[in-house]
């Protein structure tokens, strides 16, 4: 049970990474029963990343319940604000659906530095893996670097 514990929570952070602290928090990630803003586009997103996280998953880690969806837009980063405990391993898995055609999935200290860890990127897939040094907070950056606006699922796995 200590993983459930240990789980994390994603809030949308409209502010600037080098602002972390002034974050306008959204509702918290879509629960999978939901329907979607953009219907079918964001069902394949969803499915795509699930795909991903499903390789995680057959290392022992566990997928969260619920999931959080956007449009991404070139040049305009989103940051979500998560909460991670010191000694628990994640992976945040992304996808995007065409016309999306590279993304990439990061790190960030409470104080917006990058924090080492792995990552997975194959055109509209991505991944950003970590074992939590400490308890706190993190940011995770989501980026479109090549495409057009896009709808996008983040999702994350834990153990």
């Amino acid at each position: 049970m200590k993983c459930l514990a240990a789980t994390a929570f994603l809030v949308l952070s409209v502010s600037a990474l080098a602002a972390p602290d002034k974050p306008k928090p959204l509702p918290s990630p879509v629960p999978a029963a939901q329907p979607t803003p953009s219907g079918q586009v964001s069902v394949t997103a969803r499915s795509r990343a699930l795909e991903l996280a499903g390789a995680f998953a057959n290392d022992g880690y566990k997928l969260r319940d619920g999931h959080w969806l956007s449009s991404l837009e070139p040049g305009k980063p989103i940051f979500l604000e998560v909460n991670l405990y010191a000694g628990n391993e994640y992976w945040f898995s992304g996808a995007a659906v065409p016309p999306a055609r590279k993304v990439s999935v990061a790190l960030f200290d409470e104080q917006g530095a990058p924090v080492a860890s792995e990552s997975y990127e194959d055109g509209p897939v991505a991944a950003a893996g970590i074992i939590a040094g400490t308890s706190g907070k993190y940011f995770v950056r989501v980026e479109l670097t090549e495409g057009e606006k896009s709808d996008f699922c983040l999702l994350y796995s834990y153990k």
